[in-house]
């Protein structure tokens, strides 16, 4: 059997990383950059750490704020609207997910017909034809892994849909730690979780392979090694360099395995109740791979061992019980409510939950365990009543 690996053109990682930029940037011989970005970088000092290189050597720059979290289909639009109108020659895209997300699309569609509507997974009905322009990712959090995939993540009306094809992968990603040092306490916990589930859904994942499940279970040693140290002490240079290698590491895993049954499920959350996507991972993560144990028992075991425990000697089942329980535990431990009730979510949601998740097939696709409306509906339950059952 064989497996298609894709990666990023050119990636450097490292504290210091971000030094190489402007010869990227002379690669293309660019002269007019958009930097897609948010206002709290812009005010943190962060943006000029990007656009004071540039502009030293004569490179024009806009910088581009209007980046929300969870961003609705309209600002993307907008997006669009305003980089097609320029004359850019580059796009960089600085941030968490939401602005590297709106980058991608920013360069690809810049050069393309139609809104970006019509490029949506589930109700577009045009295909992206080439690259665009050329596009530099530079994440500032440890936890989407955006930099490295072909996806773009767009919020609905109640749901979430994604525009994804191999021309939204950046020509470079710089993932540089040393932008994520001053990532508050609830972002470093959120985001950080969010890495976490795309390492154990990939490991699980139908579509694992031996590479993505190398890239996995380090980004699962290094992320669970160091994610309560970072969210506590985010000065800490060894945790947020263990947090951002994991983050990118786990990106590569769920770029090529794909994700599964927590993301299906997280995608509601977020477009109906708002909740950050992060913390809509976390809050379902203990109780999906509850939920599917019985399907991936020896995975979640290896997933237990590389969080750093040791198994038992008959290597039993009680070892994955362990692992949901510390998967449990460690969303705990960073400071994210453990139940839907945690974030102010009624019984009376739960339906409508579940039809918006069942829409998401492409992603339910990968589970090891076959979801269907009464498994979704479960797991939600479960995670509103904050217990964690095995598909009975």
């Amino acid at each position: 059997m064989s497996f298609k690996i894709t990666f990023t053109p050119l990636n450097y990682t490292g504290w210091g990383a971000l030094d190489h930029l402007l010869d990227e940037v002379k690669r293309f011989d660019a002269k007019n950059i958009l930097i897609v970005t948010d206002s709290l970088l812009e005010k943190l000092g962060i943006v000029d750490q990007v656009v004071n290189p540039l502009e030293a050597v004569g490179i024009q720059t806009e910088i581009y704020t209007e980046v929300v979290p969870e961003p609705p289909l309209e600002v993307a639009e907008k997006l669009v609207r305003h980089t097609r109108e320029r004359e850019f020659d580059l796009v960089i895209g600085l941030g968490g997910g939401s602005a590297l997300d709106l980058a991608k699309l920013a360069g690809v569609l810049a050069t393309h017909d139609g809104d970006v509507a019509d490029y949506l997974n589930l109700t577009g009905k045009r295909s992206l034809t080439h690259k665009g322009l050329p596009k530099i990712l530079i994440p500032t959090t440890s936890g989407t892994g955006s930099e490295v995939t072909n996806i773009a993540v767009l919020s609905l009306e109640t749901s979430k849909d994604v525009v994804t094809h191999d021309y939204l992968l950046p020509d470079a990603a710089i993932v540089d730690p040393a932008l994520t040092v001053s990532l508050p306490p609830k972002v470093t916990a959120a985001t950080g979780i969010d890495a976490l589930t795309h390492a154990v859904e990939a490991y699980i994942s139908v579509n694992a392979n031996p590479v993505t499940d190398g890239l996995a279970l380090q980004a699962i040693r290094l992320i669970s090694g160091s994610i309560r140290t970072a969210v506590s002490d985010g000065s800490n240079k060894e945790a947020r360099s263990d947090m951002s290698y994991g983050s990118y590491l786990a990106g590569l895993a769920f770029f090529n395995a794909g994700v599964a049954g927590v993301h299906a499920l997280a995608y509601p959350l977020g477009g109906q109740f708002h909740i950050a996507h992060g913390e809509s991972n976390a809050v379902l993560l203990p109780y999906v791979m509850g939920y599917i144990r019985s399907s991936c028992e020896k995975r979640m075991q290896d997933i237990y061992e590389a969080m750093g425990y040791t198994l038992s000697a008959q290597h039993d089942e009680g070892d994955s019980l362990k692992c949901i329980e510390e998967l449990k535990r460690m969303v705990a431990d960073v400071g994210i409510p453990l139940s839907l009730q945690g974030f102010g979510i009624t019984e009376a949601a739960l339906g409508n939950l579940t039809e918006d998740a069942l829409k998401q097939q492409r992603i339910l696709a990968r589970s090891p365990m076959q979801l269907e409306r009464e498994d979704i509906h479960a797991i939600y339950r479960n995670a509103f009543e904050g217990v964690v059952r095995e598909k009975s």
